[in-house]
């Protein structure tokens, strides 16, 4: 949820939280015009007033890619000029599935989920708002803050490259942030909530998603701060509307899900290390510009399990031995791909360690919010 739900947000947890870029009701800065001309790669000027175009990448944008990767909104992706198929990858679908799964935690941490028509209903639009509408929401507007990035990263994307003009890509953001808005506020009427707390929610997680990608603030370019915010509108956000949904949102579960948050800050870096070039051209403070790559590598995995570490010794004082059992289980394969993958070249092997790590991670999120639900 950005981003929330980055989700409500949304905000940005790629693969699940694969992507980087992974970001209220607001009105767009001027900047955001609905002009109907085609984005360029901005001009820089010298000390001598000469006109140059920012230094493209050494490598020529991608002609041929993949028509799946075109879908999922990753690297990689075909051209396309059908301007449906253009919008779908804006909202990078690739990111969803960790807002879904967050709802999932959530109504099963609740207690009180039925497998009824009703409550699958409500579920199901629940997810639609974190994930289609309000992550989509997050990863246009991501898109269209990080145009110059784009330019010197990935000129091939839809924006700097000129395939889809500023007022659709404007308009797309607003339908999906009204879209959103108005699931929340219906869910809260089906849920009958006397405050509607999840509509408060989705404009929070939508107020996040902006500032972590708009400036002034801009949260992006601090590494820590932008990368938890980004970790906790992937996990955080989608949690407490499940909850929310069918439950009572407590205290505690605030805390410990926010602590898990910091596990997506982990997840979150390893999407920094394909954009250090652009990052460092730009002054965006990620975690491998400040601190270079072998030392973001490992405060990478370091914030990934310590975080469920620190989860697993809290179940296990809580009186629930085998769901810490049963996280420390999950935890285990996670050491071995980022050995086998991750810490040998974070660049070339990302996708390989996200695919193969993070499914675990993510079923451990379910085994604590079963664990919380008792």
């Amino acid at each position: 949820m950005a981003s929330v739900l980055n989700p409500v947000s949304s905000i940005r947890l790629s693969n699940p939280m694969t992507t980087r870029r992974r970001t209220p009701p607001i009105t767009p800065p001027t900047s955001l015009t609905l002009s109907r001309r085609r984005l360029t790669i901005r001009a820089a000027e010298t000390d001598a007033n000469e006109v140059v175009k920012t230094p493209a990448p050494d490598k020529a944008p991608v002609a041929a890619g993949s028509s799946i990767n075109q879908i999922l909104g990753i690297k990689g992706a075909k051209q396309e000029t059908d301007i449906w198929k253009i919008r779908l990858q804006l909202t990078k679908p690739v990111t969803w599935p960790p807002l879904v799964w967050g709802v999932v935690c959530g109504a099963a941490a609740s207690g009180n989920f039925h497998w009824t028509v009703d409550d699958v209903a409500k579920s199901i639009v629940c997810m639609m708002m974190s994930g289609p509408c309000l992550t989509g929401y997050t990863q246009t507007l991501n898109d269209w803050y990080d145009r110059d990035i784009d330019a010197i990263n990935e000129p091939y994307r839809p924006i700097p490259s000129g395939a889809i003009s500023e007022n659709e890509v404007i308009t797309q953001i607003w339908v999906l942030l009204l879209g959103g808005l108005g699931l929340a506020g219906l869910l809260d009427l089906w849920a009958g909530h006397d405050f509607p707390i999840l509509f408060y929610l989705a404009i929070g997680g939508s107020l996040l998603s902006y500032i972590y990608s708009a400036p002034p603030l801009k949260l992006k370019q601090n590494g820590w701060i932008g990368n938890f915010a980004l970790g906790a509108s992937y996990i955080s956000l989608p949690w407490w509307a499940g909850q929310a949904l069918f439950g009572t949102l407590t205290p505690d579960i605030i805390v410990l899900t926010l602590l898990y948050s910091i596990a997506g800050l982990g997840i979150a870096i390893v999407n920094d290390f394909k954009s250090v070039e652009g990052d460092r051209a730009l002054g965006l403070q990620s975690l491998p510009v400040a601190f270079g790559a072998e030392t973001a590598k490992w405060i990478c995995v370091g914030a990934i399990d310590i975080t469920q570490l620190s989860v697993a010794g809290y179940l296990l004082v809580s009186g629930k031995p085998y769901y810490a059992l049963a996280l420390l289980a999950l935890i285990l394969p996670q050491v071995f791909f980022q050995f086998k993958y991750f810490l040998k070249d974070p660049v070339k092997y990302d996708v390989k360690y996200q695919a193969s790590a993070q499914p675990f991670l993510v079923l451990g999120l379910l085994v604590t919010a079963l664990a919380t639900s008792h």
